[in-house]
C-alpha cells in the first residue's frame, strides 16, 4: 500500500520538492513530480538544474528519449507513467492513479485555499484506509 506524508507549512514548494528529490536521488530512489502544468514544470526544471553550485539534479520529461534514465520526471498530466517510486504532488487535487506509487509526498503551503484543498486530500486518503503522516515543514 501506498504510503503518503503531508508536509505542511512550506513556504516554497519547488524549493521543498527541490531537496526532497536531492535526498531520495542520493539514495537511489526514482521520482515523479505532478505539477500543475508545464510552465510550472520548466521553473522546476531549472532549479533542480542549479539547485547547487557543483551539483544538478537530472531530470526529464516523461516522452523525452533521456526520461529512462533521469532519475526526476516531471508530469503535469500523468498520460505516461515511467516508474512507481516516490510521487510528489504539486497539484490542489489527488493524483487518480497515486496508488501505484509506494511513496505519496503531499507539499502544503501556507495559503488558506491550498489548506483547504489539502484538507480534502488527507480526507480522500485517510477514508481510503491509507495511513497518513503529517510532517510540519516549518518545525524541520
Amino acid at each position: 500500500m501506498t504510503r503518503v506524508e503531508f508536509y505542511f507549512n512550506v513556504t516554497d514548494k519547488l524549493a521543498k520538492a527541490t531537496e526532497l528529490c536531492e535526498r531520495a536521488v542520493a539514495k537511489g530512489r526514482q521520482l515523479t513530480i505532478f505539477t500543475q502544468d508545464e510552465a510550472m514544470s520548466h521553473i522546476l526544471q531549472q532549479k533542480l538544474w542549479q539547485h547547487a553550485p557543483a551539483s544538478f539534479l537530472p531530470s526529464a520529461y516523461p516522452q523525452d528519449d533521456t526520461s529512462a534514465y533521469a532519475p526526476v520526471i516531471l508530469d503535469a498530466d500523468g498520460s505516461y507513467l515511467i516508474q512507481d517510486d516516490i510521487l510528489i504532488n504539486l497539484k490542489t487535487v489527488h493524483p487518480p492513479f497515486f496508488s501505484r506509487f509506494r511513496y505519496l509526498v503531499e507539499l502544503v503551503g501556507s495559503d488558506e485555499d491550498d489548506k483547504v484543498a489539502a484538507r480534502q486530500r488527507y480526507k480522500f486518503y485517510r477514508d481510503r484506509g491509507y495511513q497518513v503522516k503529517s510532517t510540519d515543514a516549518a518545525a524541520a
